[in-house]
C-alpha cells in the first residue's frame, strides 16, 4: 500500500498487478515486502541499467532526484525518509483519517473502561 501511495504521488501511479510485479523484482528475501536495502536496489538496477523499460521501477528510480552512489546509503536513506515524511505531512486529507481513527480508538476504549466498570458494579450485586 506504501507503495502505491508513493507512486501515485510521484505522478506514476502503478496497477495492482503492476506493483505486484515491482516487488517481485527486486524481493530478494521473497517476503512480499521491500525492505530498505531492496528498495535500494531499484536505484542500483536503473544505473545498470537492468530494468526493462517499461517498468515501474525504471519510472521510480528515474524519478528519484538522488544519486546513490554520490550520496551514500545514508544520504538516500535521510533523503527518502524526508520526502516521504513531507509528503504525508503535506496530505491534509491523511491527517483528518488519522485523526478519526484516533478519535473512534479513544471512544472504543472508554466502551471498554465502561463495560468493565458495569461489570464489577453488577457483580458486587449478584454475591
Amino acid at each position: 500500500m506504501e507503495l502505491k501511495l508513493m507512486m501515485e504521488k510521484l505522478g506514476a501511479p502503478q496497477t495492482h498487478l503492476g506493483l505486484k510485479n515491482m516487488i517481485k523484482e527486486v524481493d530478494e528475501d521473497f517476503d512480499g515486502k521491500l525492505s530498505f536495502r531492496e528498495f535500494l536496489l531499484i536505484f542500483h538496477k536503473a544505473a545498470a541499467g537492468e530494468l526493462e523499460e517499461d517498468s515501474g521501477l525504471l519510472t521510480l528510480a528515474k524519478l528519484s532526484e538522488i544519486d546513490v552512489s554520490i550520496e551514500g546509503v545514508k544520504g538516500a536513506k535521510n533523503f527518502f525518509e524526508a520526502k516521504a515524511q513531507a509528503l504525508s505531512s503535506a496530505s491534509k486529507f491523511e491527517a483528518e483519517i488519522k485523526a478519526e481513527q484516533d478519535e473512534r480508538k479513544r471512544e472504543e476504549e472508554e466502551r471498554k473502561h465502561r463495560r468493565a466498570a458495569f461489570r464489577e458494579l453488577k457483580s458486587a450485586f449478584t454475591q
